[in-house]
């Protein structure tokens, strides 16, 4: 199963939604909470280019926030990513 890493907020809930997808598929992930740390905050902007949490990224590739999770399971994608 490829590596999972979700940048996240403890006070967000598009990160509490797509932590919730990710369990239900039994997904280990790696958490980086960005809440209070500027610099963790910047290393994921440096990442990606984008502000908001969730950020998630499978294996290396950057799959963008919740509604991009939601987006490839919808489309039966998310299933083949994880493998």
């Amino acid at each position: 199963m490829a590596n999972v890493t979700i940048y996240s907020s403890d006070y967000c809930p598009f990160c509490i939604r797509a932590k919730q997808l990710l369990s239900a598929k039994q997904v280990n992930f790696d958490e980086i909470n960005v809440d209070g740390n500027r610099a963790l905050r910047q290393e994921m902007m440096d990442k990606c280019g984008r502000h908001t949490v969730p950020q998630i990224w499978i294996g290396e590739q950057h799959i963008g926030g919740c509604d991009d999770l939601f987006a490839l399971e919808h489309n039966q994608k998310l299933d083949e990513l994880l493998a």
